[in-house]
């Protein structure tokens, strides 16, 4: 299983970035995906989740109205588009499939990183 995260960067805030996590090695359609973020000497949070079908999405209050995840299950791939970029979203940008309650269900990736600054 590999899942490969990018599109990070430096960003203003009040900017865009469009996050992209490539995911090989399961079937990627038959499961949920979640983005997670950890922020410097913070525990690692869910962001967002999208169903198998795309059809049902959820989001961390902090980032309800800006973030927007999506899928393209054609090329196993999961999206965060993200808008009206803060400060405090910056951390490292990572996806995994959920395995409640314990975390993530496969190795996390190396992550990207987003630095919201002026």
């Amino acid at each position: 299983v590999q899942l490969v995260e990018s599109g990070g960067g430096l960003v203003q805030p009040g900017g865009s970035l469009r996050l992209s996590c490539a995911a090989s090695g399961f079937t990627f359609s038959s499961y949920v995906m979640n983005w997670y973020r950890q922020a410097p000497g913070k525990e690692r949070e869910l962001v967002a989740s999208i169903f198998r079908r795309g059809d049902i999405t959820t989001y961390a209050d902090s980032v309800k109205g800006r973030f927007i995840i999506s899928r393209d299950n054609t090329k196993s791939t999961v999206y965060l588009q993200m808008n009206g970029l803060k400060p405090e979203d910056t951390a490292v940008y990572y996806c995994n499939v959920p395995n409640p309650p314990y975390g993530a269900l496969f190795s996390w990736g190396q992550g990207t990183q987003v630095t919201v600054s002026s």
